[in-house]
């Protein structure tokens, strides 16, 4: 089974910066896919960014491009979101998921961590 578990949220000043991280266990580095997802407050759950188990590329949604980063340590069970240049709009709970189609996974199933909250705030 696996299991996701965020940390590194906080609040921080717009422009600011967060490294936000997520433990994985029961993670298959060679099959599942795993991302940054986000949901602010009354807004729907939106994809942020992926990292891919076939080649370790990344993607981004257009609103953080140029200024996040997703990357893994050496075994790849722990993923990584960099935030630099922060904006009130990047506020939510952030969660890390496997196997979701945001990131190229078509079916069922895939899993969740529980979430981090960002606030930035002007």
């Amino acid at each position: 089974q696996v299991q996701l578990v965020e940390s590194g949220g906080g609040l921080v000043q717009s422009g600011g910066s967060l490294r936000l991280s997520c433990a994985a266990s029961g993670f298959t580095v060679d099959y599942d896919n795993i991302g940054w997802f986000r949901q602010a407050p009354g807004k729907e759950r939106e994809g942020v960014s992926c990292i891919m188990n076939s080649d370790g590329s990344s993607l981004y949604a257009d609103s953080v491009k140029g200024r996040f980063t997703i990357s893994r340590d050496s075994t790849g069970r722990t993923l990584y979101l960099q935030m630099n240049n922060l904006k009130p709009a990047d506020t939510g709970v952030y969660y890390c998921a496997t196997d979701q189609p945001f990131c190229g996974y078509i079916g069922p199933g895939g899993s969740w961590g529980q979430g981090t909250q960002v606030t930035i705030v002007p």
